[in-house]
């Protein structure tokens, strides 16, 4: 089996699969780029789009994860799985782990953050914190939750319940969540234990 580094995409050969079958899943992914001539990355690649799998599984080397770091911020995601051979969920999952973040991306919750959080939560609009907060409705939401803030303890007053009223004939939840300034959850458990019902549309004779 030659061993010259092809130069650009290569058709893999019958006696390059069978050999892709019978190390990879031992681990020897880097015996078969020397025996090939491929990258790792390659085989790596290879390997993942024909559902071929390690007996074990394959931590990330230190050389993968710093190349991760560098990369993940500014490229593709997809461009960074190709590079390193790895499935893009695997990716998505370790830079996760890892804290990392795409550039523009909502920057991680600090201890100000939360305690200006903690405060505002018991008696103001998840959409005014969400403003004050810069951030997304969701993402206060999601971070009250995980920080024991419960949403139920806002009690509803009688102009939310009165506008829910008055707006879910004609608008979604969504649009009522985001004019009233709760949760679109919270609001469609609302609406449920309200028991309102969208009006029927009488047909035309």
């Amino acid at each position: 089996m030659a061993k010259s580094k092809k130069i650009g995409w290569v058709a893999w050969s019958e006696d390059e699969i069978k050999l892709l079958k019978r190390l990879f899943p031992r681990g020897r992914a880097r015996e078969i780029a020397e025996k090939t001539g491929r990258s790792l990355a390659t085989v790596r690649q290879k390997a993942y789009n024909m559902g071929i799998n390690t007996r074990e599984r394959r931590l990330w080397s230190a050389r993968e994860l710093k190349l991760l770091k560098k990369l993940y911020p500014t490229e593709n995601t997809q461009s960074i799985a190709d590079k390193l051979g790895r499935p893009v969920d695997s990716v998505k999952a370790i830079a996760y782990l890892n804290g990392l973040k795409k550039v523009g991306s909502p920057t991680v919750w600090s201890e100000k953050d939360d305690a200006l959080l903690k405060k505002l939560y018991p008696n103001n609009k998840v959409r005014d914190m969400a403003k004050q907060l810069g951030r997304s409705i969701p993402a206060v939401a999601g971070r009250a939750h995980k920080l024991g803030i419960s949403e139920p303890k806002r009690i509803w007053s009688k102009k939310e319940l009165n506008l829910i009223r008055k707006l879910y004939p004609t608008k979604t939840a969504e649009q009522i969540a985001d004019k009233i300034g709760r949760t679109v959850k919270a609001t469609r458990l609302r609406i449920v234990k309200l028991g309102l019902r969208k009006r029927k549309r009488k047909g035309k004779m």
